[in-house]
């Protein structure tokens, strides 16, 4: 079983995609740790990667692809995979499909963790950090014991810059323009699956589930 997790940030696609990792037993790939994990081995495609992010470019994507297909050639692949954060724009799609195609296979599942921007906006916005622990926690949907103080440490929380309303709505903007096609382009393929993002989290879960066709 191949999947794709698409949604915008905040969606809370990473979330589901470790919870289908987990119930499936297939590996979660997230780009982050592809990257981490090939700039720590010191691999040849890692420390091409390295050198773009050191001078703050972006990775250019044969380099990412490269570093995918290499993951998705082990052992742990061989039943599948859960791709959390690639592809982000269309020449990525089209990559990988051609990539894919080669060794003879395909995306079963592109699943769409739909939520509105309002939605997201509420969401993050109320999330709150404590920068001395690294505890997290939400105004609305996990407050903490005491308003603005960490239950473990009892230091201050604060809202992150990456969490603010107008930062929230900027990483909206580019996601809708670079990654929202993404969803046309799976939908022609005939492999795209929507859920509705806007219930909890369980929820959520067994409505992707529901799509796999498993119980």
């Amino acid at each position: 079983m191949k999947l794709i997790m698409l949604g915008a940030p905040g969606a809370g696609k990473g979330t589901q995609a470790k919870k289908i990792a987990e119930k499936y037993q297939i590996p979660h790939i997230s780009t982050g740790d592809i990257f981490r994990a090939n700039i720590k081995g010191q691999t040849e495609l890692g420390m091409k990667a390295k050198s773009f992010m050191d001078q703050g470019m972006l990775v250019p994507d044969e380099i990412t692809i490269g570093m995918l297909l290499d993951r998705i050639h082990e052992a742990d692949c061989a039943g599948g995979y859960v791709l959390d954060g690639f592809p982000r724009t269309i020449p990525q799609a089209e990559s990988l499909t051609k990539a894919l195609a080669e060794m003879g296979t395909g995306i079963d599942y592109a699943i769409n963790v739909d939520v509105p921007d309002d939605n997201i906006v509420s969401r993050m916005s109320g999330r709150r950090a404590c920068l001395n622990c690294g505890a997290t926690y939400h105004v609305a949907f996990n407050p903490p014991k005491t308003e603005n103080v960490c239950n473990t440490c009892g230091q201050s929380l604060v809202l992150r810059d990456d969490d603010k309303p107008e930062t929230v709505k900027k990483r909206l903007d580019v996601y809708h323009q670079q990654t929202q096609p993404l969803i046309d382009y799976y939908k022609k393929a005939g492999v795209l699956k929507e859920v509705d993002g806007t219930q909890n989290m369980e929820d959520v879960f067994q409505s992707i589930i529901k799509v796999l066709g498993a119980e």
